[in-house]
Parts: structure tokens; C-alpha cells; sequence
């Protein structure tokens, strides 16, 4: 290849020389005689001519029949464009090249999509063709984003002396926390490897044989539902150090985020990052991983809602619950339609209601529950969630966590309804988490993070005897609403670890079998050490402000974890089950043939919660009836999705319309038993509307 230049690269300093590049037809303009075409590579495109003067026949006719995506060579004089066919869109748009020859290297076929307007193609069809996607400016931009904040990490941890380490893919399974990915082992059959989590296990191992300072850009894997912000399979920036307290760690990670904000980003972080323990942000936002860019504090009114006699709160009270508001500077602009929806958003969060107050300019109350509040109980209330004229209180009353959950995503709603969202970026340590959480589902205590996170020291006299009050030295870091990454300092005292396996409620035995091999080494001096790990993936599309994960993963899973480029997870030969001793699991007649089993899979549908989100109310045959139907939707679309439509005209009607300017002849009015047919409920010749407030 004689390439000398990137397109998006060369300026007007490269003009009279002669150049050669490669790269990609993205567009292509005949004007007789004369061929326009924008040549792209990864690094911009650059406006190439050809001359039916200046090429032979037979390369003028490549240049004449090109097609779209069509990979080419092409050698010329670098010139200054026409000034009047400048382009202000493109860094290269004053130049262009006078093109002297042409090399075809590869045709490009039909495409499967319009490559020019990716934001209206479904991503479903991009991800299949991937390679495709991959093109385009917006994906060339994010993934050289990602390299180029992987090489600022990198650059800062190697100059801090950190020593990046790699760690196994294939190791031991110990089931805590997120399912494992499991790998079957051919030489031990019956046995399987699990892909990692985490390094968690081997950085801590890495203190123990004296690596102090230890990085690595890792890959993990977990096998959990997905969403926007989660993939199976991620990149994670995990760190351990040797000889620290967190205080130590605060200040690394905090000098970190700042180096690449400065680096990446331009943005100069000079004060210090706030710190906010986890019962703080829980009971002032909502949540562990609290947006700052915003105000709306969550405020505690229970002992004046015990106090009235409006009966909701009066029970919840009574009963051991709270209540808790927040405030909206100017909520009363709220229009009826805007409060139905946050009473929608807060029954989907769980709570029973959203009771309200609006207070008018004039200072009038608004609300059904004046009536059950005296007046100076009133002023009280006003006065704790600091509310002036022109403001809008909302109020959720239940347990705890109901009231958390539910505080915590109106919030957040709010915020997106108001535009209260500042563009800014604000850090976060979020602290003392507790160690331990009820498993209600395995009735015991399972650890908050993982089994080898140190406690508070005041705390560890009660790990035996009540480990619901333990604080653990683990934290957060927090961006814009949205966690980082984690880490703790870490158990290094054989008498805490045993104590903490105890609280777990995990025999000998499971300790021998689960994390023999750790225990082992801990007996062999290990220093004090504590760590951290961030979501690089995560990072990256927080600061190019991407919707999804899977904008910045050159090949990303989709939300079944499936690869729609690869089709993968797949099924396989019998002969590799069978060298894996496995083929006796897979004897089924709709497995033995992968294709078919792949093709009979159906995806299952949760009638019940389908129901929930749409309000619907079904009988027990409509329960049973509506699975089917709706598989039949599902494969309807499925085979609409697979007909060839590049080449139909999109039409305004399917069928040809005749008569349309009949004449309009009105019908009779329906009856009143006609109307209220479909009424949930009705009373004699009335829709019934059940009491929303006493």
C-alpha cells in the first residue's frame, strides 16, 4: 500500500504535494465528465475529483461505476477547493484532491440500510451489521474517546507507580453476589471454571505477595438482566493498594477523576469532592448514587403527619412507617395533567398515592388536605420543608424503603419535567455503607458488597450478635447520578474474616470449599490494603453524554444478552457435548438439532406485568388465552422485520382509495348502556369513580 495520509488529516499546509489515501466511497456525485466523491477514512473525509482528462479510460470508468462503501486507492495533487464549493461542515472542506489514479480494492454490495441518517435506523438492524455501524462518525468518535481516556488512566497510574498485573479469566466459581458465567472443563470432567466477576479475589492475593500498587484494565462478566447502563460482559479500571486507610484512597481516586477531567474533558475540578455517608443520601435523596446537579431535598415530617387526622397518615404512623415530602420552588405551575403523572410515576414505584399541596402566589393553599391539618400545624409543616408562594409540596407515606424508592424517583422525575439538571459535573463519595442486607428470599444476612469488606472498628463487636447496625468502610464514587464504581478496604484480620463468615452464616465447610485457598493465604502475612474499580464503558458514556453502553462497545450484547452480529449464545455440535461429557444434559429431540432448537425458542412474556403496565384487569381465560396471542403478534412482526423493503416506495395507504369526499351521514347516538359498556365499573346509569381522598 502506498498510503501517505489520513483524510481527516490533511490542511491546507499539504497542498501541491502529491498524496496518496484509502478509504471508503461514502458519497458520490457524476456531473459528466466530471466525478465528486467524499472518500472517508477513520479519521474524517476528504472531497476527491475525477477528471476524465487527467485518468485513463479504464480508471475513469472505476470512478464511473462505483458504488457506495466500495474501498478504493487513489493518488493525486492536493489542491485548494472553488472558493464558492467551500465546506464549513468538514476540517477538510477548503481542500480537496485532483485525483491522477485509482486503485479498486473492494465493491461494496447492496446495502442493508441508508448509512447517511443512522439516528432513524433501527439499532436492532445496526447491530447486525455492526462492522457497518462502525463506520460512522458518531461510533469512530466514541470508541477513539474510549482509547483515549484508557491511555490517560494508564499514563497517570504508571506514573504513581502502579504496576498493571493481568489476572485469570478461567478460576473458581464462589457463588455471593450476581450469577457466574460457567465454563466446562474438558480434562476434569463434570467441573466448571467461572469467568470473573471481578478480580477481586487475585488484586487481594497481589497485596498479599507484595505488589503494593496494582492496576489493570480488566474484563469482567456477569450474568444479570440487563439495561442502558449494564452489559454482561464489561471493562472495568480495578485497583488495590497495600499500607492505606480510606482516607489514603479519597485522595487518590479524587486526584484521578480530576487528572482526567482536565485531560479528557477541559474541565479545571478545584474544589474537593463532597462526601455524603449512605443513610445521608438515602434519606435526603432517594438514593445511594444521588444527582447534586439539582436541589429537591427529601424532608422528614412524620411527627407532624401524626399529628393531623388525615387517615392515611395517621395509619402509617401508627403502624411504624414514615412520612416524608419534597419541595418544589415554583410547582405550582404544574399543570392537573403534569401531578396525574407523578401520581402515575409514584403508584409505579410502589407507593399507595401521592398526596399534594399547592400553595398559589397569593399564598392560598390548595389541596384536599388543608381540612386535616389545623393552621398553625400547617404553618409547621410550611415552615420544615421551607416552602414559600408559588411552591408545590408532595408527600408519600409508607414504609422505609417505599417511601426511599418512591421520594427518590420523583425526584428524579421532577428534575427531567423542570429542566433542573445543570450541565456541570458533580463528583461524589458516597460512605459507610452497611455491611450487611436482609435476604428475604434466603432468610439471612448476605453481605451488602462482597465477604471481605472491613468493618468500622466500633462496629465489629456486634457482627455476631446484631449485623443489621454494622457500617462497612466501603463507598462510592458518585457522577452526576450515576455510580462510577466502588471499592472498601478489605479484611486482612484472620479474627474479623472469621467473625464475618459466621455473620454470613456460612459453615466450615462452605468457607473451606468456597474460599479455602484465600483464608490460606491470609495466614502468610497480609498487609492492611483496600481498593477500588470504576466502569470504564460507564465513564465513557457519561462524559460523551451517550444514551446507551452499547454506544460506546464496539460490539456490545443486547437486553437477552445475545449478540445480534454473531448470533450468539448459540447451541453446538454434539460432538463438542460429548467431549465435554455433556451430551447426555442436551439428548432432548428440540436440542439435538441447534438450528431448529435456536428457531423453537419463543421469548417468554410476563402476561401479569404486560397487564400492570398497560392498567388492564384480565379473567383467568384471558390470562391463558393472551400468551399465545401475543406470540403471534411477536411473529407476525418477526416476519415483517425479514421482508426486503429497500427498494419499496413508502405509500400513504395500502390499499387505493375511492369515494373519499363522500358525504358525511351522521349515525344515531350510541345508548347509555352502549356507553358504559366498557366501564370498569358503573352504577345504575353512571361510571363509578372510587373515593380518592376521605
Amino acid at each position: 500500500m502506498n498510503r501517505t495520509h489520513y483524510c481527516g488529516r490533511l490542511t491546507e499546509k499539504e497542498m501541491g504535494s502529491k498524496i496518496s489515501l484509502a478509504g471508503w466511497v461514502q458519497t458520490k456525485r457524476d456531473m459528466g465528465g466530471v466525478i465528486f466523491i467524499d472518500l472517508r477514512d477513520r479519521e474524517g473525509t476528504l472531497q476527491v475529483v475525477f477528471n476524465a482528462s487527467n485518468l485513463t479510460e479504464e480508471e475513469f470508468h472505476i470512478a464511473e461505476t462505483l458504488r457506495n462503501q466500495s474501498v478504493i486507492e487513489v493518488s493525486g495533487l492536493l489542491r485548494r477547493r472553488d472558493e464558492e464549493t467551500y465546506n464549513p461542515k468538514l476540517p477538510t472542506g477548503t481542500i480537496e484532491l485532483a485525483a491522477e489514479s485509482i486503485k479498486l480494492l473492494s465493491t461494496c454490495t447492496s446495502l442493508p440500510y441508508n448509512m447517511d441518517d443512522r439516528n432513524k435506523v433501527r439499532e436492532d438492524l445496526r447491530l447486525k451489521y455492526r462492522f457497518l455501524d462502525l463506520r460512522s462518525p458518531e461510533m469512530v468518535r466514541n470508541l477513539k474517546f474510549r482509547h483515549q481516556l484508557t491511555k490517560v488512566v494508564r499514563d497517570y497510574l504508571d506514573n504513581d507507580d502502579f504496576i498493571e498485573v493481568e489476572t485469570p479469566y478461567l478460576t473458581k466459581s464462589t457463588p455471593e453476589g450476581a450469577r457466574d458465567y460457567l465454563v466446562p472443563s474438558r480434562v476434569h470432567p463434570g467441573t466448571f471454571y467461572a469467568l470473573p466477576q471481578s478480580p477481586q479475589i487475585f488484586k487481594q492475593l497481589l497485596m498479599v505477595g507484595g505488589f503494593d500498587k496494582y492496576y489493570q484494565v480488566a474484563r469482567c462478566f456477569r450474568d444479570e438482566d440487563l439495561r442502558a447502563d449494564r452489559q454482561p460482559e464489561f471493562t472495568q479500571v480495578d485497583m488495590e493498594l497495600s499500607f492505606v486507610e480510606q482516607e489514603d484512597i479519597f485522595i487518590h481516586l479524587e486526584k484521578l477523576f480530576k487528572h482526567i477531567m482536565k485531560e479528557l474533558m477541559h474541565e479545571e475540578i478545584t474544589e474537593p469532592f463532597e462526601r455524603m455517608t449512605w443513610h445521608t443520601a438515602m434519606d435526603v435523596y432517594g438514593s445511594d448514587k444521588p444527582d447534586l446537579r439539582f436541589e429537591l431535598p427529601i424532608v422528614d415530617i412524620t411527627d407532624i403527619a401524626g399529628k393531623c387526622s388525615f387517615t392515611v397518615f395517621n395509619k402509617v404512623v401508627k403502624s411504624g412507617g414514615i412520612v416524608r415530602a419534597i419541595n418544589v420552588p415554583g410547582g405550582d405551575s404544574f399543570t392537573r395533567s403534569q401531578i396525574e403523572e407523578l401520581t402515575e410515576k409514584a403508584l409505579s414505584y410502589g407507593a399507595g398515592g401521592m398526596a399534594w399541596i399547592s400553595i398559589r402566589p397569593d399564598g392560598e393553599l390548595y389541596s384536599v388536605l388543608t381540612k386535616y391539618f389545623e393552621p398553625e400545624l400547617m404553618q409547621e409543616l410550611i415552615e420544615r420543608v421551607n416552602a414559600k408562594e408559588g411552591d408545590f409540596i408532595l408527600f408519600c407515606a409508607d414504609k422505609l424503603s417505599t417511601v426511599r424508592r418512591t421520594l427518590g424517583g420523583l425526584r428524579l422525575d421532577i428534575a427531567d419535567m423542570l429542566h433542573l439538571r445543570r450541565d456541570e459535573y458533580k463528583f461524589l463519595f458516597v460512605t459507610d455503607f452497611p455491611e450487611f442486607e436482609y435476604s428475604e428470599e434466603e432468610k439471612r444476612w448476605v453481605a451488602t458488597h462482597h465477604p471481605f469488606t472491613m468493618p468500622y472498628e466500633e462496629d465489629i463487636e456486634f457482627l455476631r450478635t446484631d449485623p443489621g447496625r454494622v457500617r462497612a468502610q466501603a463507598y462510592d464514587v458518585v457522577l452526576n447520578g450515576t455510580e462510577l464504581g466502588s471499592g472498601s478496604i478489605r479484611i486482612h484480620r484472620p479474627d474479623v474474616q472469621q467473625a464475618m463468615f459466621e455473620a454470613l452464616g456460612f459453615s466450615d465447610e462452605e468457607i473451606e470449599e468456597r474460599f479455602g485457598f484465600m483464608v490460606n493465604a491470609f495466614r502468610y502475612g497480609t498487609p492492611p490494603h483496600g481498593g477500588f474499580a470504576f466502569g470504564l464503558d460507564r465513564l465513557t458514556m457519561l462524559l460523551l453524554k451517550a444514551d446507551s453502553l452499547r454506544d460506546v462497545i464496539a460490539f456490545p450484547k443486547v437486553k437477552d444478552a445475545s449478540c445480534p452480529l454473531t448470533d450468539a449464545p448459540n447451541t453446538v455440535d454434539t460432538e463438542q457435548l460429548e467431549v465435554l461429557n455433556l451430551a447426555e444434559a442436551f439428548k432432548a429431540p428440540e436440542l439435538s438439532d441447534g438450528k431448529a432448537a435456536k428457531k423453537k425458542m419463543k421469548p417468554q412474556i410476563d402476561i401479569q406485568n404486560v397487564a400492570n403496565l398497560a392498567r388492564l384487569s384480565l379473567t383467568k381465560e384471558e390470562m391463558t388465552e393472551m400468551p399465545s396471542q401475543m406470540q403471534s403478534i411477536i411473529a407476525f412482526a418477526d416476519k415483517l422485520s425479514e421482508l426486503d423493503i429497500e427498494d419499496v416506495k413508502p405509500t400513504a395507504h395500502v390499499v387505493e382509495q375511492t369515494n373519499v369526499m363522500r358525504e358525511d351521514i351522521p349515525r344515531s347516538d350510541y345508548s347509555r348502556a352502549e356507553m358504559l359498556m366498557n366501564a370498569p365499573t358503573h352504577t345504575e346509569e353512571y361510571i363509578y369513580v372510587p373515593k380518592a381522598f376521605e
